[in-house]
């Protein structure tokens, strides 16, 4: 086959395989459709709950703004290793999981608590009182950002002896929510498979060497 067709057929089939190459679609923000980087803020639809992806000019109008139908959601995350709760206050929470995170909803005016699940996040009944007793050992909470901020708890590892010991974290509300994604999308079976465990613990490793270490339950 002569030189000149061989090259030819090459240049061909490269520029094919570029076709037949899967490509990563780049995220858009969600108010202006300006292309995101991999890291990009997120703002939360008060009234939806739902995490919206947004470039850095977008996210500044919402930043800080009270009574807006968007908040952004901030970066700050608390490792909280004196969070004190006694297992029978645990119980008085009816979570029928070891693992819930909780915000306030500035548009309910109440507190809300969800669990992750294989079919996604559900939320369970909170008792005003059992909250209450909590809040009142942990004044920490007393500065939790409505709707953008949450105190996520993980007593997994503590309830089957498999961990050191439960964790308290004060947490952006989309890392919450990526955790139940996480959750949703790796289980498998009755039991959710090794995988989706192996995630779990990757999660709360990452989320911890990224937060900030407070002292003690009642320090702000």
């Amino acid at each position: 086959m002569p030189t000149e067709t061989t090259s030819t057929m090459d240049r061909t089939f490269a520029a094919l395989r570029q076709f037949a190459r899967p490509r990563r679609v780049q995220e858009r923000c969600e108010l202006c459709s300006a292309g995101l980087a991999q890291e990009h803020p997120h703002l939360v639809e008060i009234s939806t709950r739902q995490i919206v992806c947004a470039c850095e000019a977008c996210a500044t109008l919402f930043d800080g703004m009270a009574g807006s139908r968007y908040r952004r959601v901030a970066r700050r995350a608390k490792f909280l290793p004196g969070f004190r709760m006694t297992d029978a206050q645990w119980d008085g929470l009816l979570i029928p999981i070891n693992m819930a995170f909780f915000f306030r909803s500035s548009t309910e005016d109440r507190m809300v608590v969800l669990y992750p699940s294989p079919a996604g996040a559900v939320e369970s009944l909170l008792s005003l009182d059992a909250w209450e007793e909590i809040a009142e050992e942990n004044p920490t909470l007393r500065e939790l950002r409505p709707d953008i901020e949450a105190l996520l708890v993980n007593r997994v590892g503590h309830a089957h002896d498999v961990s050191r010991a439960e964790e308290y974290y004060i947490a952006p509300i989309d890392d919450c929510y990526r955790l139940v994604g996480l959750i949703r999308a790796n289980w498998k079976g009755l039991s959710g498979g090794s995988e989706v465990w192996t995630e779990i613990a990757r999660y709360f490793s990452e989320l911890r060497d990224r937060a900030d270490i407070v002292g003690g339950g009642g320090d702000a």
